[in-house]
């Protein structure tokens, strides 16, 4: 097994690899031109992204600056939007649906450290995929860690920290992230606590 195999396996390895530090540094070297463009050269943050990343759907917008530890482990649908500081800690993969919405400072890791001191001495290190589902939307500075998988159409609240699965179709908060209630039809009238949608300004 090579040392990208293993990157991918799930299991403990040391990523102290002079193949891997130098994939590592065209990650950086292309994520620094993205954060160094002007707000109106949307054209060309497109190019870079679609360079970058592994796939990239129609319409996404990720708001500079934005980092990533190697780009290509990153699989995004369509209309993915990320406010300022979205950080991937794609050591493996991470699987992003359509229409999902990150709001600033987020964090998504793949990747964790042994807690045994001597193996993290010598940087040891596992990475497992996570997986957000469609019409997602994760709150202000929230942590999403290795494993992870979130269903469809469901709210992360800011703040969360979230280690283990999230189902579909609810709203999810806290450190660690728990399932609060399900999205229902009250969610059509109401936006934000008794305030009610006004659908003719829409």
């Amino acid at each position: 097994m090579d040392i990208v195999e293993k990157m991918k396996s799930g299991e403990v390895y040391y990523p102290t690899d002079p193949e891997l530090e130098a994939k590592q540094r065209e990650c950086l070297e292309i994520l620094y031109d993205y954060n160094m463009t002007r707000p109106g050269e949307i054209e060309k943050r497109e190019e870079i992204l679609k360079k970058l990343l592994g796939d990239m759907g129609e319409g996404c917008y990720l708001e500079p600056p934005f980092h990533a530890n190697w780009g290509i482990n990153t699989h995004m649908g369509d209309y993915v939007y990320a406010n300022f500081n979205l950080t991937l800690v794609d050591d493996n993969d991470i699987f992003i649906g359509n229409n999902v919405m990150f709001a600033p400072n987020v964090t998504v890791a793949t990747a964790g450290h042994p807690i045994h001191p001597e193996l993290r001495r010598n940087a040891a290190q596992f990475n497992i995929p996570v997986k957000i589902g469609n019409n997602v939307w994760i709150g202000a500075n929230s942590v999403i860690l290795p494993g992870v998988t979130i269903g469809d159409n469901t709210v992360i609240g800011a703040g969360s920290v979230v280690t283990k699965d999230i189902p579909a179709n609810v709203v999810a908060v806290g450190n660690p992230c728990r399932v609060m209630r399900e999205i229902s039809e009250r969610d059509m009238e109401y936006y934000f606590k008794n305030k009610k949608i006004n659908f003719e300004n829409l």
